[in-house]
C-alpha cells in the first residue's frame, strides 16, 4: 500500500514518488533507501545493512550510501543539520523520523445497523465517519486526494445519523457529481452508490 508523509506518497509498487501529484525524480538507489527506511520506520537501519540490502552482490564504498541518502534528501527538501524526513543516526546509520501513514486506507468500520456513507473516487472507496470530513490536499483531510486538480481544503462532508451534507470550500476546480458540478451544498439522504468528483471533473 502506498505511504503518505507530509506532501508525498511513496508507491512501492509503481516505484514512484509524487509530491501534490507531481513526479518527484528520485535516483534508483534514493529509492531502495526510502524504501527500507519506510518499511522499517522508525527504528534506525545500520549502513551495513543498507549496503546489504541496497547493494547484495555488489561491494561499494561508504561514499555510495551517502550519496544515495544526500539525493534522497535532495529529492525530499530535507536538511542533513535539521532532518524533517531522513535522520543520520551518528557512527550507526539512517532512519526515517517523519510521520507516515498508509495512503488510502479506509476508515474503521462504524456500530452495526449504523448508516454507512462512503466517498468513491477513481479506484478509492473511502468509508466515512460521523461528523466533518475534510477532503483536500491538507494533511489533515479524512480524504486526502494526491492531484493538483484539488484544493488543500477543497470540500467537506458532514455525516449525521440519517443524512451526508457535501459543501465545496471554494475550490479552484469545483466539486462534481456525475458530472455535475454543485454549487453551494448537496444533501443525500438515501444510501446508494453515488461518485464524487474532485477538481475538473475529468
Amino acid at each position: 500500500m502506498p505511504i503518505r508523509f507530509d506532501d508525498f506518497v511513496f508507491d512501492e509498487d509503481a516505484r514512484e514518488l509524487t509530491r501534490g501529484g507531481e513526479a518527484v525524480p528520485l535516483s534508483p538507489k534514493a529509492f531502495e533507501l526510502l524504501r527500507h527506511l519506510l518499511r522499517q520506520r522508525p527504528r534506525a537501519i545500520s549502513k551495513d545493512e543498507l549496503h546489504a540490502l541496497i547493494w547484495p552482490d555488489t561491494h561499494v564504498t561508504p561514499a555510495s550510501l551517502a550519496s544515495a541518502a544526500s539525493d534522497l534528501r535532495a529529492a525530499l527538501d530535507d536538511r542533513r543539520r535539521r532532518p524533517k524526513f531522513i535522520r543520520t543516526v551518528h557512527g550507526f546509520g539512517y532512519a526515517f523520523c517523519g510521520e507516515a501513514e498508509p495512503f488510502g486506507e479506509a476508515a474503521p468500520a462504524g456500530p452495526a445497523g449504523a448508516c454507512v456513507y462512503r466517498l468513491i473516487w477513481r479506484r478509492r472507496e473511502i468509508e466515512l465517519s460521523r461528523g466533518e470530513n475534510l477532503l483536500g490536499r491538507d494533511r489533515h483531510s479524512v480524504a486526502w486526494f494526491d492531484s493538483p486538480t484539488v484544493s488543500r481544503r477543497h470540500a467537506r462532508i458532514l455525516v449525521t445519523e440519517d443524512q451526508a451534507i457535501l459543501e465545496d470550500l471554494g475550490s479552484r476546480n469545483g466539486t462534481w457529481i456525475r458530472g455535475r458540478r454543485i454549487t453551494l451544498v448537496m444533501v443525500f439522504r438515501v444510501l446508494e452508490e453515488t461518485e464524487t468528483e474532485s477538481g475538473s471533473g475529468s
